[in-house]
């Protein structure tokens, strides 16, 4: 994984440098009907325990790659102006606790991005879909391998060019295999992250 850090990280160094000349105020993102965005997400799950029976503390890294499009030109008025995005995003976690296991998703997502300020845009977002992991099974939280995700977030992208974005966020995770088998009791997990978004 440093490998995967070091390679997001001198993509954002590469955009950065190729779009300095547009760092001005003056930045302001056309995006349209059809727009479509490829970003990288990656933050660090942190555990919540939100009953007595949940003692699993499972924590780790988390790459999301995602693509949207825009559907919509802003709409409404006032700080509520903004854009549906819908798409799908991989999900990856590696979890280190309570043993080094996996996770892969694909998760079909929702975004309204708030365009009332122009180059810097707040969203909201939720997204859910397939997960397998095989930390399930060995946790007391989850007795299969095949799960489901949902995520609820916000975050904030700031344009550096007209189309290239850093992000920031939190997001809430929730893992469980929606009763197909038992225990069930599923794992709910916070995740800041932080990425960065092209769009064309």
């Amino acid at each position: 994984m440093p490998l995967l850090v070091r390679l997001c990280a001198l993509a954002v160094l590469g955009s950065v440098m190729s779009g300095a000349s547009a760092w001005s105020s003056d930045v302001s993102p056309a995006i349209t009907v059809g727009t479509q965005e490829v970003g990288l997400t990656a933050g660090y799950l942190l555990p919540h325990r939100l009953t007595t029976d949940h003692t699993t503390k499972q924590q780790g890294p988390a790459f999301m790659p995602s693509w949207m499009m825009t559907l919509t030109d802003p709409v409404g008025d006032g700080w509520y102006r903004g854009q549906v995005l819908i798409g799908a995003e991989m999900v990856y976690l590696q979890f280190r606790e309570p043993v080094l296991t996996h996770g892969v998703g694909f998760t079909p997502k929702i975004k309204y991005m708030f365009a009332a300020l122009d180059r810097v845009r707040p969203y909201v977002e939720f997204a859910g879909g397939p997960f397998w992991t095989d930390l399930g099974g060995r946790i007391p939280e989850e007795s299969s391998q095949f799960n489901f995700v949902l995520t609820a977030g916000v975050g904030l992208s700031y344009f550096i060019t007209s189309q290239t974005a850093l992000n920031v966020g939190y997001r809430f995770h929730h893992i469980s295999n929606a009763g197909t088998r038992y225990p069930n009791l599923g794992l709910n997990a916070s995740l800041p992250f932080g990425g960065f978004s092209f769009y064309f």
